[in-house]
Formats: structure tokens, sequence, C-alpha cells
């Protein structure tokens, strides 16, 4: 089982990464709090969650050992597979995560897409005194050399926020009623369009 990964980082997108490690390209899909704080390119390490099923081994990538955790435990509810545990933690800081767990806000939960009123109660019920540790852990330090994001902005906005489970009406909505200067980062575009669909 991979735990830990170090190398170059080769390709860089919203969903996932290339890591070069000794002339091995591993693919590692990543959540936007992980996309937010790396660098454009350069030398990082990543924690590791092996994700084995019959047909694929998937790897999932993060920056601190609190998202893998949070990763790790939402993946422990039935029902939460790993696609939607990355779109957890995309949406929310792993210490808001942890405090809305750990104290059973069902509405902070439900404002994340793909998660209804059951599953909320249902990672609540089953993760509450498991989060609790986490409550007081800080979001993601931005690893040195993080450089803004260049060119096609605004379609890979799109793309990333439809893979994160928004309609391709409302995240276009949401994208389009921003004001957008040129060259600005991928990571402010996003965030942005978060704050309006979020609301």
């Amino acid at each position: 089982m991979i735990a830990q990964l170090t190398g170059e980082l080769a390709l860089r997108s919203p969903e996932q990464i290339i890591l070069d490690v000794n002339g091995v390209g591993y693919r590692l899909q990543i959540p936007l709090s992980t996309f937010y704080a790396l660098p454009e390119k350069g030398k990082i390490q990543l924690r590791v969650h092996t994700h084995v099923k019959e047909d694929a081994i998937h790897l999932f990538g993060f920056l601190t050992d609190a998202e893998k955790d949070l990763f790790a435990l939402l993946i422990s509810v039935s029902g939460v597979g790993p696609k939607l545990a990355i779109t957890i933690l995309s949406h929310i800081p792993t210490d808001e995560l942890a405090m809305a767990l750990s104290q059973g806000d069902v509405v902070r939960l439900t404002a994340i897409p793909g998660i209804g009123k059951k599953s909320a109660e249902r990672l609540v019920l089953e993760l509450q005194d498991k989060a609790t540790r986490f409550a007081v852990e800080g979001t993601v330090p931005p690893q040195d050399g993080a450089k803004p994001v260049n060119a096609g902005s605004h379609e890979d906005a799109l793309s990333a926020l439809v893979n994160l489970g928004y309609k391709e009406t409302l995240a276009r909505k949401a994208l389009n009623s921003l004001k957008i200067a040129p060259g600005t980062p991928l990571e402010e575009i996003l965030k942005a369009a978060l704050k309006i669909l979020v609301k």
C-alpha cells in the first residue's frame, strides 16, 4: 500500500495531479484544498490513500494528515465513496468539517453537493465522536512557491465545478456572474464561484 509519495509535479489540475517519482508518473486525485496549496511545479510530498477495487487501484493525495485522516473517516461511512469524500473535502476546510461533524451541524453539511439530509445525519451519527479531535486543527498551509495558474482558467473552473457535482448551467451562471480579470489564478476563480454556489 502506498502511504506517501515525494516527487516532481508533472501535471496539476483541480481534480488530479501527476507526480513524477524517479521517472514513474503516479496519478492522484486531490481535493480542492490541496490543489489551492500546490505550487505550479516543483518537488512536493503528499500523504496518499490507496483505494483498491476489484478492477482498479486509485490513489488519493493530500497535503496534510488531517485531510487524509478525515478522508479515511468519511469513506468508512456506508454510502460515502472516495469521490464523494473528495467532494466534501473540496467544499469545506478540514477544521470546519470536523466542527460541523462534532457539533452535529446538519445544515452546514447539506450545503455540500451530494449530501442530503439523511446522508448528513448518518455522517454525524457515525463520525461525531471521531471528528472531535480534528476540530482544532487548521486548514492546509500553502507550500512555498505557489504560483498563479494561467490561461483557460474559465473553462478549467467550469470543468472542476461540474466534477464536484454542480450542474453545468448553474456552474456557468456562477462563473459568468464573476468579474474575472485576465490572468486571474484558477484558485481564486474557483473560490469565488463556490462562494456563490454554496449560498
